[in-house]
């Protein structure tokens, strides 16, 4: 069975990745399963710099087809940051629960007129002679003076994401597979790869 890599060292990405793509008849691996453990240093200007460099990178050092993601939170009242710093916006020593402390003090001071912010991603999927296509996927929520009681490990800017049109916070357990379908990005994004998925290495 064709082997296609995850290249994220985030296991709730691997998770959410893994669980989309699961009716492809292909053998999903991480990094860690590749015993891979070299970093790509993500200094590009935009989500999608950042996704194929890293998407190449892999591919051509794991010999095997790749995807990868860039994702993060633009909160429309601070010009959209953090952006594509969301996981380095405290350094990229942050942990869960730093962020999660900065997004309380963050949260308490955004305009009450304006707190709404995106989740945004964009995929690549490449190949090992670096042909590379990428996609990407959206979805709009306001930003909670309070988080949620509920912590997601390796995302903790769900804990204040919530959308208001179901009346839940982004927590994916608690989305039903149909509103998953339509409020999850990353989700949005994998469909759109899968037809390119599917024609090069089905």
């Amino acid at each position: 069975m064709q082997k296609l890599l995850i290249a994220t060292k985030n296991k709730g990405k691997i998770a959410e990745l893994s669980r989309f793509m699961s009716d492809l008849p292909l053998r999903l691996v991480s990094l860690k399963d590749m015993r891979i453990t070299d970093d790509v240093e993500e200094n590009g200007t935009t989500y999608q710099e950042n996704s194929q460099k890293k998407a190449i990178f892999y591919a051509k050092k794991s010999g095997l087809p790749t995807v990868s993601d860039d994702s993060g939170l633009e909160i429309l009242a601070l010009g959209g940051k953090p952006g594509i710093h969301s996981r380095r916006w405290l350094g990229f020593e942050a942990k869960d629960e730093d962020l999660i402390n900065h997004m309380i003090k963050i949260s308490k001071e955004l305009p009450e007129n304006n707190r709404e912010a995106y989740f945004k991603t964009i995929i690549s999927f490449a190949l090992p002679d670096g042909t590379i296509y990428s996609k990407g996927g959206e979805i709009k929520g306001i930003i909670t003076e309070k988080p949620s009681p509920k912590i997601i490990k390796d995302y903790p800017y769900r804990s204040f994401f919530f959308l208001p049109q179901i009346n839940k916070f982004y927590h994916e357990e608690e989305l039903s597979s149909e509103e998953t379908k339509i409020y999850n990005h990353r989700y949005k994004a994998i469909q759109s790869l899968k037809p390119i998925i599917k024609k090069y290495i089905l």
